[in-house]
């Protein structure tokens, strides 16, 4: 039916080419500045010059992502940018609409245009003549429109959990790392200050009466004194270093077998690796299993803000459950033994992920941080008290957080419900128009 309506062009009919003005530049060559750094998967690094100024559409050129898809293959970019030679520079022309060209794109065969087998690549020949839906320029304007509402509710949501999160972090940094009430506990009762932390103490005493006084029942809770320890140098006196095992219970995850399909259903969110990119809490799964293949593991539920830390390939992604869940063998989860400490793990946990990419290297193909050796990761532990006081004060964030990524889903569930409906005619722009409105 949609290619009776709306007939499939070639892409080079549809698109200026802008391939020739790419310029790559090796990591230790670049200068760093406010300019974003496109490859083929998106932003690689900020620049201190750019060669590109307007909206464009990227498509990847080469690497594996094109075809697992881990990251979006095809992506707009706009505002003063470079670009490397790994993605195609594509601008619409008088004949389309560059925005929608970049949802065309996301269902196109592109697959049958790639050539290599070990590094897959998707040549400029081979791009010019992939088959995309070409509606006329007033409807390729209403689709983009449309999908491009989405998309913008999406970006905005995801901004603001950038911020929320970012607060969570700073707060933490600051009791918990840099440890400012601590300082400035010691500094008003004109407490020594260890050498190694008398540059931050002056920092601090220069802030005068800028410094924001915490509310009196959680300073009173921090101490005026350090204490040294070998693991992790000076640390607040009372406070201990302790192991991811004594942050709660550790489990690893498993995959139930897959020989036996009555294990999967739309039950129990089925946690992987690729579900863990970009998220503070996972809120939807590729995978989910019935509860009969849930049951035949029981011990390897997880509640809701349960804390999963990838080991194996990716190690060093940090998230949140936002509800009942399982994951596979390559994650390894921390259910806090109070739950009212959740998000103290989280970024305590989130903060040893460099730590953890390293530990998990063991010179083999696909790092490996075992469910023992996550254990006995060090990590500070300052009282429960302590945990509780940060999870009080951060909960705002992270309920704001949780409902803006659910939000995300459902609008991320309807983008993927219209786009290929709408451009291939099945779904009229006007009943797209209105089941938007009903989700807002």
């Amino acid at each position: 039916m949609g290619s009776e309506l709306y007939q499939l062009r070639p892409l080079e009919e549809l698109v200026e080419i802008h391939d020739s003005m790419r310029v790559p530049v090796k990591k230790a060559d670049r200068k760093p500045g406010p300019y974003p750094y496109y490859g083929a998967s998106g932003v690689a690094d900020y620049v201190e010059s750019y060669i590109f100024d307007g909206e464009y559409l990227l498509l990847a050129e080469d690497g594996e992502n094109l075809k697992t898809r881990n990251t979006p293959i095809v992506f707009m970019a706009s505002g003063k940018f470079w670009v490397n030679n790994h993605a195609h520079i594509l601008r619409a022309n008088d004949k389309s609409d560059t925005r929608f060209l970049c949802y065309a794109l996301q269902i196109a065969d592109v697959n049958s245009y790639l050539s290599g087998s070990t590094r897959p690549k998707l040549t400029q020949g081979d791009m010019r003549r992939i088959p995309v839906f070409a509606p006329d320029k007033a409807i390729t304007k209403a689709i983009a429109h449309v999908l491009g509402a989405l998309d913008d509710r999406i970006e905005l949501n995801r901004r603001m959990n950038e911020t929320l999160e970012a607060m969570a972090q700073a707060l933490f940094k600051s009791w918990f790392v840099d440890f400012d009430p601590v300082i400035d506990n010691a500094l008003a009762i004109g407490k020594k200050i260890p050498e190694d932390l008398r540059e931050s103490a002056a920092a601090r005493a220069a802030l005068g009466d800028k410094r924001k006084p915490l509310p009196e029942e959680i300073r009173t809770l921090f101490p005026s004194e350090f204490t040294y320890s070998n693991e992790l140098g000076w640390i607040p006196k009372g406070w201990e270093v302790g192991v991811v095992g004594d942050l709660g219970d550790v489990i690893c995850g498993k995959t139930p077998p897959t020989k036996d399909q009555s294990n999967y259903g739309e039950d129990i969110p089925f946690i992987t690796i690729p579900d863990m990119h970009g998220a503070t809490y996972v809120t939807s799964t590729a995978r989910k299993l019935s509860i009969k293949g849930a049951d035949t593991q029981r011990k390897k539920y997880l509640p809701a803000n349960t804390v999963c830390v990838s080991c194996i390939a990716t190690p060093g992604l940090v998230v949140l459950t936002s509800e009942v869940s399982q994951t596979n063998q390559q994650i390894n989860s921390v259910v806090p033994s109070n739950l009212k400490t959740a998000f103290f793990i989280y970024e305590s946990l989130s903060l040893l992920g460099d730590h953890i990419r390293v530990a998990g290297s063991g010179g083999s193909v696909f790092s490996n941080l075992s469910k023992g050796r996550f254990e006995q990761l060090p990590v500070l532990l300052p009282s429960q008290a302590f945990q509780k006081a940060f999870h009080k004060v951060v909960e705002p964030n992270f309920t704001k957080l949780l409902a803006s990524r659910k939000n995300n889903s459902e609008l991320t569930k309807l983008r993927d419900t219209l786009l290929p409906k709408l451009l291939s005619g099945e779904l009229r722009i006007p009943d797209a128009e209105k089941m938007v409105k009903e989700l807002a």
